[in-house]
């Protein structure tokens, strides 16, 4: 979205034209709603911007058709290792040899993805904040052996798209999952100790430190799956940093399938 409505033409990719249609009405609402505040008083602009938006956009179930003719290809898939890696290694054959990957992962190694490809030199990260149309932050994340040119692209790209972009290497949660994660679980830590209960933590971060969302609320939009899969993942990596062990509550409500919101209970409950 952030990409067509900034002028650039963009084919979305995804497994099912049934996914990519219900993507296309998501992004038509999103637009709807930018415009809304955009050209609140010229609604004529709005409706051709909308138009002018969606025009650049094109729709696809085969990434290979249509890689060939890509300047940069953004992977945001599913958090796995190997099959991002799949993916990237297809891609890698059929891509010309100008165009940059880079991958919206919020926990994977970069390196480890740009290792499944030829072109370890023109692959980087670029990790966009949830809601993207709203959230102004991109990451951009050079690995040891992202060149120069290519970084600079990726920044440039941000800022062509209306972000603000921070650099990072290539290091366990960059730079906002790196603090915020161990956070969230030191929050639940605090709680299972009983050293207060998850509502007054909650309203004690948002009122004293001014965030939106308190830690557990927070858990629960991003889903308790997500976060322990995170956790695990940089456990393993570094089993002796405290930062990283693992939860016994979260795990616990991870087996229990209360995976948050979108599974209407987590740490609390949905209607």
């Amino acid at each position: 979205q952030v990409a067509a409505a900034s002028g650039h033409t963009v084919v979305l990719v995804d497994q099912s034209d049934e996914i990519l249609k219900k993507s296309t009405k998501g992004i038509e609402e999103s637009l709807k709603r930018v415009t809304k505040k955009k050209f609140a008083d010229k609604p004529e602009a709005g409706a051709e911007f909308i138009e002018k938006t969606l025009k650049n956009l094109t729709t696809s179930t085969d990434a290979v058709a249509v890689v060939h003719s890509t300047d940069l290809v953004i992977e945001a898939i599913v958090e796995n290792q190997e099959i991002k890696n799949e993916l990237f290694k297809r891609l890698d054959k059929f891509a010309p040899e100008h165009t940059i990957f880079a991958s919206n992962t919020s926990s994977l190694q970069i390196t480890q993805l740009a290792n499944s490809t030829t072109r370890q030199d023109r692959f980087g990260g670029l990790h966009f904040f949830n809601p993207v149309p709203m959230m102004k932050l991109v990451e951009v994340i050079k690995t040891p052996m992202t060149s120069q040119k290519t970084f600079e692209s990726l920044v440039d790209f941000s800022k062509a798209v209306g972000k603000s972009p921070v650099s990072c290497k290539d290091t366990p949660g960059f730079i906002v999952n790196r603090l915020l994660v161990p956070y969230m679980m030191e929050a639940v830590r605090l709680f299972e100790r009983g050293d207060a209960s998850k509502e007054d933590i909650d309203v004690a971060m948002k009122l004293g430190a001014g965030y939106p969302m308190g830690p557990f609320e927070l858990l629960d939009y991003v889903g308790l799956d997500t976060s322990k899969y995170i956790i695990d993942g940089w456990h393993s990596l570094e089993p002796n940093n405290p930062l990283f062990a693992p939860s016994p509550l979260l795990d616990k409500l991870v087996e229990e399938e209360k995976l948050g919101k979108k599974t209407g209970e987590g740490f609390y409950k949905y209607k």
